[in-house]
């Protein structure tokens, strides 16, 4: 009888704690000088990616007030993440879907406050505002002001050439490169374009022209032309890079996973004095008809070097549409069943013949 009522006591005990816990908390947020489509987006899309963030918090906006119902746990981490996102907005950051998601998961992650992490500006050009989005993206960039050659290896879509490009520009508008070299193979993606038409640069620039893309957006478009004429800013194909020393100047190789081992070689060794290189390129995304790619080679072969430094950026840190990052994962996944599937008979082969 003494044990039934002990057991009748705790079962109370741990009733009345549960229901405690489940207690609903409000907590309200006035945001000030502000407007709220900055901060939510238009119709408010920002706002369901929050709630998202946080499906157990009921979120409810009028004007400029901001309520927040649920349990006392979830309602503070809703609060700090608005809190941070409030921060970003009042630092200059246009807010977009991917900056929610990141706060997010840096918080979760307490690795600091996104506020501070992410308003920290490359660039501002026409009023835009050049600045990493996630925590991978942040230490990218700051592996390239610390290190004198880096490698930004990721999926499409996490910013990796984009954000070299910025620092490029960054580190010629403060003069501590007299120059940008901005470079690429001349691989097809997967097509046979056959005969082009025109000059020598008329028959390379469909190469180049996500280069001359983002270049435009990063600075005056009237001054382009003159800096491309003047050989401050040079765009040109991998091949041209033989035989050269580049002192002084900011260089940046893209699509590298398109080089083959002899190419990375090559570019690497035109590294001049007071100069910095970044390398950017995706792995899985190889258009070599055959062979290996040299920024596969090269992460084996330097990995242990002073000064160089292997960025790796992930799906995480995909700040295009929310899908890029799923497809992205999808192929990750399906690349490595078809590799264990590989190894697996490859296994079952040598058993059978150390069978015999």
């Amino acid at each position: 009888m003494a044990a039934l009522t002990a057991v009748a006591l705790l079962t109370r005990v741990l009733l009345a704690s549960s229901s405690a816990n489940d207690e609903l908390e409000q907590s309200k947020l006035t945001v000030d000088g502000l407007a709220m489509v900055r901060l939510l987006g238009p119709q408010d899309r920002l706002l369901k990616i929050i709630e998202r963030q946080h499906p157990e918090v009921q979120v409810l906006v009028r004007g400029n007030e901001i309520t927040l119902t649920g349990r006392s746990a979830d309602v503070g981490a809703a609060k700090r993440l608005v809190e941070e996102l409030v921060q970003l907005v009042r630092n200059g950051a246009d807010l977009g879907a991917s900056d929610v998601t990141s706060s997010a998961r840096i918080l979760e992650s307490n690795a600091g406050s996104p506020a501070e992490l992410l308003s920290q500006a490359i660039l501002t050009s026409r009023g835009k505002s050049i600045r990493p989005k996630t925590l991978g993206q942040k230490d990218y960039v700051d592996a390239i002001d610390q290190n004198t050659i880096v490698f930004g290896i990721g999926p499409a879509g996490t910013g990796k050439t984009y954000l070299a490009m910025a620092k490029a520009v960054q580190a010629l508008q403060r003069k501590e490169v007299e120059r940008i070299i901005l470079t690429r193979p001349a691989v097809e993606a997967g097509e046979r374009l056959g005969f082009l038409p025109g000059t020598l640069t008329d028959k390379i620039d469909p190469y180049l022209r996500p280069l001359y893309d983002a270049l435009n957006e990063m600075m005056d478009p009237e001054i382009v032309p003159k800096l491309l004429a003047a050989g401050t800013v040079e765009v040109a194909p991998l091949a041209y890079m033989r035989g050269r020393t580049l002192n002084n100047a900011f260089i940046v190789l893209d699509e590298a996973q398109n080089t083959t081992p002899e190419q990375m070689k090559m570019f690497l060794t035109r590294l001049g004095f007071g100069s910095k290189m970044v390398v950017t390129g995706d792995v899985t995304q190889v258009d070599l008809p055959a062979g290996a790619s040299g920024l596969q080679l090269v992460t084996r072969v330097l990995n242990e070097i002073d000064d160089i430094h292997f960025a790796r950026l992930t799906s995480a840190d995909v700040v295009r549409h929310s899908l890029v990052g799923q497809i992205v994962d999808a192929y990750t996944k399906y690349d490595a069943e078809r590799q264990a599937a590989k190894f697996e008979r490859e296994q079952s082969i040598t058993d059978r013949r150390g069978a015999r």
